[in-house]
């Protein structure tokens, strides 16, 4: 069966996904950084709201995913707060300052781990040698891989993507990165069983009182502070439509 995992930065939009018919959602802070750890109050919440299988991120910081000791440490609590919590998933990645995996660290993080199916996450599309990574990751018992194919989209990625479903004995390719309903048969026609979508949309805060000047963050942010990050229910929907009329 295949299987629509959607990208979530708050428990609203992970609602939304849910009743939207996503399978399965991916629990991330910090849009901006392209995903963060949740905090305690939202993975706590999620287990309380949410019917479909919730996978958290852990990633202590925006950037590389090359990690100093304290970053690793972090993530070391994290993993075992989270598998203790009981969430059926979970999605991390590291790399060396070489581009390869950190197999000591992902060994560790994997015994943490304990049962949850762990994703590897677009980590894999910073890596220096995709097919040995894969090899690797295999070794390591890792359920799946979210990559975009190396690109900066799974569109632009689709000829590594297919490449990889097609070599992998272990994890799933999961596609992400700019995946709709107007691409989403491409990937499916590969041979993948799952993929990965934000199907993210921008709306207008309910403030009606506006402080002129003062913004939270950096002058060149993209998103300004009276907007807020949702997921579009119209285009889940769409995407798991199409999915619905392949797997038939």
């Amino acid at each position: 069966m295949l299987k629509l995992e959607i990208c979530c930065y708050s428990i609203s939009c992970a609602l939304i996904a849910q009743e939207a018919g996503a399978d399965r959602i991916e629990l991330c802070a910090g849009p901006l950084e392209g995903g963060l750890t949740p905090s305690m109050g939202i993975l706590q919440q999620s287990l309380q709201c949410l019917c479909i299988p919730v996978h958290p991120i852990v990633r202590p910081r925006g950037g590389d995913f090359c990690y100093s000791k304290l970053d690793f440490e972090a993530m070391k609590n994290d993993v075992s707060c989270i598998r203790e919590m009981g969430f059926p998933g979970i999605s991390f990645g590291l790399l060396n300052e070489e581009g390869k995996i950190d197999m000591l660290r992902m060994r560790q993080l994997m015994s943490l781990a304990g049962d949850m199916a762990v994703t590897f996450n677009r980590a894999f599309d910073m890596c220096c040698d995709p097919l040995h990574t894969l090899e690797q990751l295999t070794e390591l018992g890792v359920k799946r891989i979210l990559t975009s194919g190396q690109q900066s989209s799974a569109e632009l990625g689709l000829h590594l993507l297919k490449e990889l479903a097609q070599a992998s004995r272990g994890p799933s390719i999961m596609p992400a990165a700019g995946v709709r309903a107007s691409n989403i048969s491409k990937f499916l026609e590969i041979g993948v069983k799952e993929v990965h979508s934000s199907a993210g949309k921008i709306v207008p805060s309910k403030m009606v009182y506006r402080k002129a000047g003062v913004r939270m963050s950096s002058e060149d942010r993209e998103i300004e502070e009276y907007t807020n990050y949702s997921v579009d229910n119209e285009l889940v929907e769409s995407m798991k439509c199409v999915m619905m009329l392949i797997d038939h």
